[in-house]
Parts: structure tokens; sequence; C-alpha cells
């Protein structure tokens, strides 16, 4: 019998990156300060790699909330929400969700992972899904857990979503899943076109807001709201681990999607429940997004800033109104190599390699958030003028 151990090679492309001491992952934080930095092997850096858009991971009133939580509930659910996991506090927060986003009903998941995958419960073997080409791998689980059609498109690319759309079964069902703002490269999705060919096509339209829920448009709706298309989109999934500054994910929709999903979808019925300190943590988090909009402000401006100075030091990015800025490298190694040299120079950023990225578009992501000061912002600025020259990337 063939041992399946056997199989489990490390990637060739991990081996050369750590010999040459350019390995940009798994190096843990001891310590993250409440300006921006954090404490890596005894240094502080500046830290540009986090999803932690409005800084509130560290803010005083969701730990505060996560501690009475712990002290009055404890530390852990003690089971599925089905079972006997569920609490009053997370049907608060999912009533609260469902107000903020204009839906009927949501739905409260363990993580952001998980509130993707829970959509493998609306489609299956007969069933199409078209995709972005950019989005999350949790959306991808969850398309080959339905054992559903994936057909993806080029990121954005209307004209070919619209030939996908036409070539489809009449006879089964199809969906649109999408990303309203993407992870790696910071843009939004093309959300009047893609929903006008959801209109057209009579198929549904689900819209990831991991990233933009909590700081995209006016009152952080997200990419929908941005648009003025929240009733284009039929089902929302978030996460809490970007804006809301902790753990947990959501979905959104009609109350009837929702109901059915707490009973079908099997990250959700055979899952322990949202732990009491994240959920109540998550709830503070709400109310900072709702009355302080001036955090996600900061952090917009911030990547403003930053972007037009890393554009005008010579380096690729996208022209985009998000925190997300993608520093186009190109080349695997050479992406590993300036985020080594980043790093000497105090800056921690995020190295996003394939196939996280597609095969020759490696690329460096930086992210801004409302903690960032201008001297930090300076710092960064200076690190990659730095680096990029001795790399070459940059005159």
């Amino acid at each position: 019998m063939l041992d399946v151990f056997g199989r489990c090679q490390v990637q060739d492309d991990v081996k050369p990156v750590t010999e040459m001491g350019v390995y940009p992952y798994y190096h843990p934080v001891e310590q993250r300060l409440a300006d921006g930095e954090v404490v890596v092997g005894g240094r502080v850096l500046v830290s540009v790699g986090s999803n932690d858009y409005l800084g509130l991971s560290a803010d005083p009133r969701l730990k505060d909330a996560a501690c009475r939580a712990v002290r009055s509930l404890g530390t852990g659910t003690a089971g599925s929400r089905m079972a006997n996991g569920s609490l009053t506090l997370h049907e608060t927060l999912e009533g609260r969700l469902a107000a903020f986003l204009g839906q009927e009903s949501a739905m409260v998941t363990p993580t952001g992972f998980l509130a993707n995958l829970v959509l493998s419960a609306l489609v299956g073997p007969r069933d199409t899904v078209l995709a972005d080409q950019l989005i999350h791998a949790s959306l991808i689980d969850a398309v080959r857990l339905s054992r559903a059609r994936l057909r993806r498109y080029r990121h954005n690319d209307l004209d070919r979503l619209a030939g996908l759309l036409a070539e489809c079964d009449q006879a089964a069902g199809a969906l649109i899943l999408t990303e309203g703002m993407f992870s790696t490269t910071g843009t939004l999705c093309d959300l009047p076109g893609t929903a006008e060919l959801a209109r057209r096509h009579g198929v549904r339209l689900v819209l990831d807001g991991a990233h933009d829920i909590g700081l995209i448009g006016r009152g952080g709706r997200g990419t929908a709201e941005h648009y003025g298309l929240e009733p284009a989109v039929d089902l929302h999934t978030l996460a809490f681990s970007k804006c809301f500054g902790t753990t947990g994910g959501a979905v959104a929709g009609p109350e009837r999607i929702i109901v059915y999903l707490r009973h079908q979808a099997r990250s959700m019925v055979y899952s322990a429940a949202l732990a009491p300190s994240s959920t109540a943590a998550a709830l503070a988090a709400l109310d900072i997004i709702e009355t302080e909009p001036e955090r996600r402000h900061r952090a917009l401006a911030a990547a403003a800033r930053l972007r037009a100075d890393l554009s005008g030091l010579g380096f690729r990015t996208e022209a985009s109104p998000t925190t997300i800025i993608p520093v186009y490298v190109g080349d695997l190694l050479l992406c590993c190599r300036l985020w080594r040299e980043l790093f000497d120079e105090g800056v921690l950023a995020t190295a996003m390699v394939p196939p996280a990225v597609p095969d020759g578009q490696a690329l460096i992501r930086v992210s801004t958030t409302a903690l960032h000061t201008e001297p930090q912002l300076d710092r960064v600025a200076a690190a990659f003028a730095a680096a990029g020259r001795r790399l070459g990337l940059i005159p």
C-alpha cells in the first residue's frame, strides 16, 4: 500500500527562499503595540501587512466587551449553534448585522472561512458557479464541497462573464460569486456591470464583503453601498477578522435562505459556535463602525498618500479607493527578497505568491490602517525606496 505521507514533500519554491533567508511566512509577532507597530524577534517594526484596517483589535472597548463576556458566559460555547451553543449574544449580533446591511436576517459563524463554506449548501452537482479569478480560497473550497461546476473569469472581465452565463445549462441553477474588495489587489468588484448581468440572466449574486464591510461606502456597509446597489446583492458573507478587529464571520440575506442555511450548511451545523468574547467584541466593533466614520477616512487617506509615494518611486501598483496597495514584482524569488529587504529596514509587509496570486504575478501586499501616522508612512516609503533600489526594481 502506498504511504500517503510520502506525498508530503516541501514545495520546490520553499527550499531556496528558506536557504537564502528570505522566507516570508510564519514569523511570530511577540507584541502588538497600540500605534500600528509590532514586535518581531525583539525588533519594533511598522506593520503594513495587517487586515485590521480600522485598528480595532487593540481598542480598549473591544477588550472590555470581550472580558465582560468571558466573565459572564465563559471561554467557549459548549457546542454547535443548532445543539446547545446558541447565545442571546449571537442573536443580538445577528439582528444588528442584518439591520446594518439592510437584509432580513443574518447568521453568525465561527470564522469568515466557514461563512463562505456555508455557500456550498446553495448549489449542487448540476449547477454552475461563475466566479472572479481572484476570489478567496474559502469560496473556491465552498464550490468544491458543493460539487457544482466552477467557471472562472478574468478579474472584472464582464465580457467573459456574459459569455459564461450564456453557456449555462438553462435547466440547472447558476450563481455569480465575487468579492466586494479583493484581498490581494485592493480593487473593487465592478458591481454595476456584474449586477446587471445577474439581473439580465436571472441568476443570484453573492458578494463576499470580508474586506470592505466596515471600510467602504458612506456608512461603511461595503461595496454595495459604495455603488448604491444594496438591493442587487442577494446574499452577503463577511469576516470579523478585518474591520471588526476580532474573529468570526456571518452570512446575511433573505430570512428563508438564512433559515435554510442554519439547517443545511454543514460548516454551520457541525461547528462549535462563535466564542462569547469574539461575539461581544464584534458587537462593540459594530458600534464603533456606525458612530466613528473618521476611522475609515483615516485609513483610506493613509492608503492614498502611500500609494502615491510608491507610484512616484516607480513601483507598479493599482489605482483603487481602498486600503490595500499591491506592489507588483512578478518573480517569486525576487518578491521574497524584497520582503526581506523591507523587514531589515523595519517594515513588516506581506508577500503574496502563487497560488494566492496567478503565476508570474508575485507581489508585496501593503495595507494601511486608521492607526498609521505620517512619520510611519514616511518610514515605509523610505524602506521601499532603499530596498527597491538595492534590488534594481526602481531607478
